[in-house]
């Protein structure tokens, strides 16, 4: 009879093993089936892989890690001319947007995007609306999203023939905290 020492050891590689396979699972959704939400691939991974609901779901960070790794094994030219397209787009809206400083954050600017993902930039001005205006002004059609509670950036949609483009404004105040953080996250994710 095992000891339950070895039993819980067990256990933990199970749980383990199941959070890497729903990430994979998870990953392969969103790439090959363009799901947004993210907690949806994850539920649908698991029954998928007929686990039960208590299964332990990984993070958002360990979804990127197989998202890199499903690119890396199956996306080949296909996820490297999209790669480049998106980051094509989001440079020509960085020119366009500079007087707001954008930086590139999410999974173009990390590598792991999917031809289905937005292009993310955040941009920091002193009112959100002065970007609201500046496109409205350039006769960019977009949507502004719903703030959640969590969140005290503002948020636009734009689409584009090219892709959709996210912006996130944030106020001076709160950027330069949020900028360290997203800057310092960019960069541990490149790859």
């Amino acid at each position: 009879m095992a000891s339950p020492r070895n039993h819980g050891r067990g256990d933990g590689l199970r749980a383990q093993r199941d959070r890497i396979r729903i990430a994979q699972t998870a990953a392969r959704l969103i790439a090959e089936h363009g799901l947004t939400d993210w907690s949806q691939a994850k539920r649908k991974a698991a029954r998928q892989l007929m686990l039960p609901d208590t299964a332990p779901f990984p993070s958002n960070e360990e979804i990127e890690v197989a998202l890199t790794e499903h690119h890396a094994l199956y996306g080949g030219d296909a996820h490297r001319i999209a790669l480049r397209a998106h980051r094509t787009l989001a440079l020509e809206w960085m020119r366009r947007l500079t007087q707001w400083q954008p930086l590139l954050v999410g999974g173009v600017a990390a590598g792991w995007a999917t031809e289905y993902s937005d292009v993310r930039l955040e941009l920091v001005a002193d009112d959100p609306k002065a970007v609201e205006i500046a496109l409205a002004g350039s006769g960019v059609a977009y949507a502004a999203l719903p703030v959640r509670d969590d969140d005290a950036a503002a948020h636009l949609r734009i689409d584009s023939p090219q892709g959709a483009v996210r912006l996130s404004i944030r106020r001076l105040n709160n950027a330069e905290t949020a900028r360290g953080a997203a800057t310092s996250t960019a960069l541990r994710q490149k790859p």
